[in-house]
């Protein structure tokens, strides 16, 4: 899968419209500098080698990835590694999640799992993507890497 464009095409009819919508409430709420592309065979939005040389610690060949989103099997899922390194971050969303769905929250430790796409709450996930700017995620990766 080259381009986030041949992604959602390669989507399901049921599943482009929830994903198409979910990247561009992301891509205009996302802080500048973040670059989307595909990233573990997902559409994701990494800080770039050039404003973060050393890279992922996993692999430093890779950029640092920040927010990801994926058509699984029986869901579709948002990732997001600011919220796995921010209790803060994390105790926010879990408390506006309530005001926005009525279902139960689905979550592991960065992945919010959604069954039915239209109860994917598209303006929750907009202001979760603004509240963290490209150096805000480098330093609080750096404290949890240190820590």
């Amino acid at each position: 899968m080259g381009t986030v464009s041949e992604y959602i095409g390669s989507l399901s009819e049921d599943r482009k419209a929830p994903m198409q919508k979910l990247r561009e409430v992301i891509n205009k709420n996302l802080p500048e500098g973040f670059d989307e592309r595909i990233s573990y065979g997902m559409i994701g939005w990494v800080v770039p080698h050039s404003a973060y040389a050393p890279g992922y610690h996993c692999d430093p060949k890779l950029p640092l990835p920040f927010l990801s989103i994926a058509s699984q099997k029986n869901f579709i899922a948002v990732y997001h590694m600011g919220m796995y390194a921010s209790p803060e971050l994390l105790n926010w969303f879990t408390a506006e999640y309530p005001k926005h769905v009525k279902t139960k929250l689905d979550m592991g430790k960065s992945c919010i799992r959604f069954k039915k796409p239209e109860a994917i709450p598209f303006e929750l996930i907009g202001e979760l993507a603004s509240k963290m700017t490209v150096q805000g995620w480098i330093e609080l990766y750096e404290r949890n890497l240190k820590g």
